[in-house]
């Protein structure tokens, strides 16, 4: 009963040069130095043969604009259609990976595989974070990313919700730079 979680657009590619995208609700941040995430995935779902293949991903931050896209992409399959094309999404290319980005995607992570946990029905891919391209429009003069303005989204249990306001901080969360 953890929420909400963060839902990101995961894009993948296989050695074919097949690319996909799906919806990843599990998802995290792991470990900061070196930096690591992870993603769990059903290893029904399309694009898991690709993640095996490749050991590479991109994640794909997610924003009020990415909704439909991100509540689509987790209930179609790429073994139907081509995402891409129904949502008019624009691959980008990576820098250190063979999967693209999402150019509307204020944020995209690029990871490879470490190691992957088979844990029951979902498989846990504990990846290294190789590359993070942000939008500037999102970034302030600090090098800081401004959460509220890129209108990220979570989900919970069914639901999309607007993520972002400010609580402000408290004193010791406080960033030193």
């Amino acid at each position: 009963m953890l929420y909400p979680l963060p839902a990101v657009l995961v894009s993948v590619a296989d050695k074919a040069g097949n690319t996909n995208i799906f919806t990843v609700a599990w998802a995290g941040t792991i470990c900061t130095n070196p930096p690591m995430v992870s993603i769990s995935v059903r290893p029904s779902r399309y694009s898991h043969h690709m993640i095996m293949e490749t050991e590479e991903f991109v994640i794909n931050l997610t924003t009020r604009k990415l909704a439909f896209a991100t509540d689509y992409c987790g209930v179609k399959s790429g073994r139907d259609e081509n995402k891409w094309e129904a949502l008019k999404l624009t691959q980008i290319p990576s820098q250190e990976v063979s999967a693209p980005g999402i150019a509307q995607s204020p944020v995209n992570i690029e990871c490879k595989v470490e190691r992957v946990e088979h844990l029951g029905s979902h498989d846990m891919f504990i990846a290294r974070v190789v590359a993070v391209h942000v939008e500037d429009a999102y970034m302030d003069e600090k090098g800081g990313f401004r959460l509220a303005e890129a209108k990220p989204i979570v989900y919970s249990h069914g639901e999309y919700f607007d993520l972002g306001e400010s609580l402000g901080n408290f004193g010791y969360s406080i960033r030193k730079r």
